[in-house]
């Protein structure tokens, strides 16, 4: 089908070349106080997991800022909330500990990138310290660390995120309540089930 794949690492940079001194530089392996102020500030991020086999899933997470509680230079716990039940993630993190996480502050062009292994605990002790409204979470994600660093804002700046003039008007975006209904396809949910059973579970379901 494709005529040109790129097949290794020298193909790969002749065309793109190599990164400079400061990219390749860096890379740190622990949470410095810069790292921890980022993540103290960030109420959102993205998950990535792989099972076994390579199987990959990308999850976002999203709570007020600073939602992810921070043990050490090398540890943070990120809470499990209720969420849809079908824990791909934790499916994931069971046979492969290895986890690449994107930490985002809305309006900020540039994000942190955590790379590590995890595993997943239940110790009441630990998660009652991320109680929020009363309700702690039933899991927790403790993440080792092993690489992170500050990603550029370049995509941020192509798409203009971040900018609300951008952003399409309501009857321009796409309807998640009728894709979901069309993909589950059964014939006794219809689009006003879905959009009622969505309704419930983000008014009563979030923490």
């Amino acid at each position: 089908m494709f005529r040109k794949v790129i097949q290794n690492e020298e193909e790969l940079r002749s065309i793109t070349g190599v990164p400079s001194k400061l990219v390749k530089n860096k890379v740190i392996h622990y949470l410095d106080e810069n790292c921890m102020g980022f993540m103290a500030k960030s109420p959102f991020l993205t998950m990535a997991t792989a099972d076994e086999n390579g199987f990959c899933d990308v999850s976002p997470r999203g709570d007020q800022n600073g939602f992810v509680h921070i043990l050490d230079e090398y540890h943070f716990i990120i809470p499990e909330r209720p969420g849809n039940k079908r824990m791909d993630s934790m499916h994931n993190l069971l046979s492969n500990p290895h986890i690449g996480l994107i930490f985002f502050i809305p309006g900020l062009g540039e994000t942190l990138r955590v790379n590590g292994r995890a595993e997943i605990i239940a110790d009441e002790d630990l998660l009652e310290r991320m109680a929020y409204k009363g309700k702690r979470p039933d899991l927790g994600i403790v993440v080792e660390v092993e690489e992170c660093f500050i990603h550029c804002a370049k995509a941020f700046k192509r798409s203009g995120i971040w900018k609300p003039e951008t952003w399409l008007k309501e009857n321009e975006r796409p309807s998640a309540v009728k894709i979901l209904a069309e993909h589950v396809r059964q014939s006794d949910l219809d689009e006003e089930d879905v959009r009622q059973c969505l309704d419930r579970s983000y008014t009563a379901r979030l923490y």
